[in-house]
């Protein structure tokens, strides 16, 4: 046994209000037949041009399951990273994200809770002429430091 000391994303006390993150993403319509084919979710509305031309939206739109995807994974990732957890998630989605649409997601750390080790992140949804698309709050606790983890 070895007295390495293995380091994931940033602990609690290494973060600071007003750090940000920047990820652009498009959903590409293999990513959403893989989930659709994983959870066997078999709307219409996602995949069905002749049944989205008679909604609001003209055309199938992205399942919002996918953006909350971006989301949680750019926290495993990038902010705190690695060994995060996520505790709580609110996502307001306002506009439909549509298949190969690229969405610029805007991260904040805008509290830092040392007493309950957590940190609260908002989140900015953008398309590419800065239409807001979806907004969310998401509280990580974030990792710590761990001893001889292989």
């Amino acid at each position: 046994m070895t007295d390495d000391v293995h380091r994931y994303g940033k602990q609690i006390e290494e973060i600071k209000e007003g750090e940000s993150l920047t990820v652009t993403e498009t959903i590409s319509q293999r990513d959403i037949l893989l989930y659709l084919g994983l959870t066997n979710d078999n709307n219409p509305l996602y995949t069905q041009m002749a049944y989205a031309k008679q909604t609001e939206y003209q055309k199938p739109i992205v399942p919002p399951v996918l953006l909350t995807g971006i989301i949680t994974s750019a926290i495993s990732k990038h902010l705190p990273g690695p060994g995060s957890e996520i505790v709580n998630i609110d996502v307001n989605l306002i506009s439909p994200v549509y298949h190969e649409q690229y969405v610029t997601f805007n991260f904040e750390v805008i509290k830092i809770d040392l007493m309950k080790e957590v940190v609260t992140i908002s989140v900015e949804g953008m398309d590419d002429e800065d239409n807001r698309l979806l907004d969310a709050v998401i509280m990580v606790r974030p990792p710590k430091m761990l001893a001889n983890v292989e």
